[in-house]
């Protein structure tokens, strides 16, 4: 994927073709980067598999299912950028139509073999609690955010009105694809845009562990992060936070908003997870309670 990102970044300086409203190399590179940081934090995860255990090995097989998988995808979205034509929702030709059910068969096998390691983790006993929970969240989120991608396939409504159309399905919601979008990114501005809870929801498994190792390091200056209770309570809130605005940007999303013009309705359910979820912080950061020692325990 590193490799393919520099392809991808040397073809968007010297080829100025244009696909869909954005330059052709556009897609491989962000697909390229986006993986680059899901691949190496789902290795991270397995290696926290008991090596001595069955697990470590089915979840090494599930891992390079996965590895293999994504090859396939971006080999065959590389290729149809050198062709000049859509990788996804295409169906044109005979040729077209085959890499694309080969793309989707591939996508779901590694949605499964994710299924399969997110499993391994929740039953995994990894001493640390806030990284067992961590690991375990942000990998069922991740697989929410995967699932996106099931949705963009129906056809449009005004891809059912045309007899064997030869796009089927989109990223966007009641707009067509290749309108005004953001700039990098490529998200629709005048509709909404399904990419965006598929790609937040997917990097919830760099993202969660990263806040971990945030709160561990700032525990030498900080006497309640020190207290792996505290580390556990704010992993799930920002666990539970983020799980909320995940559904909440799907939500937006279907209902046809862009991010950035939300309606009264969006913006009162982002208001109450931004109060819910402070609330949860505060009470998250409060001291905990001792531990009873053991004379009381034998009182009790």
């Amino acid at each position: 994927m590193v490799a393919l990102a520099l392809v991808s970044a040397v073809g968007l300086a010297v080829d100025d073709r244009i696909l869909v409203g954005v330059p052709i190399w556009t897609k491989p590179f962000k697909f390229a980067v986006s993986l680059v940081a899901y691949t190496l934090s789902l290795a991270w995860m397995i290696s926290l598999l008991p090596t001595t255990h069955r697990a470590h090995r089915v979840g090494w097989w599930a891992g390079t299912v996965v590895a293999v998988s994504l090859t396939i995808e971006m080999v065959l979205i590389t290729l149809q950028v050198v062709r000049g034509t859509q990788s996804h929702f295409n169906h044109a030709t005979p040729f077209d139509n085959a890499v694309f059910q080969i793309m989707g068969a591939s996508i779901a096998i590694l949605w499964l073999s994710a299924l399969v390691i997110a499993v391994l983790l929740l039953r995994a006993r990894i001493l640390d609690r806030a990284t067992a929970w961590a690991v375990r969240l942000s990998s069922l989120i991740a697989l929410a955010g995967a699932a996106v991608g099931f949705l963009m396939v129906r056809p449009t409504p005004e891809q059912l009105a045309v007899d064997e159309a030869p796009i089927t399905g989109s990223h966007s919601v009641g707009v067509p694809d290749g309108g005004p979008s953001m700039p990098l990114t490529g998200w629709s501005t005048t509709g909404g845009d399904l990419r965006i809870p598929h790609f937040f929801g997917m990097h919830a498994l760099q993202l969660l562990p990263l806040l971990l190792l945030v709160l561990a390091a700032l525990a030498p200056r900080f006497a309640r992060l020190a207290d792996e209770r505290v580390r556990l309570r704010l992993t799930l809130t920002a666990a539970g936070t983020y799980a909320a605005t995940f559904v909440l940007l799907t939500w937006q999303a279907l209902r046809g908003q862009a991010l950035f013009s939300p309606d009264a309705v969006t913006l009162a359910a982002a208001g109450a997870i931004v109060l819910l979820g402070g609330a949860a912080t505060a009470l998250s950061l409060r001291t905990p309670a001792p531990a009873p020692s053991l004379t009381e325990e034998v009182a009790a």
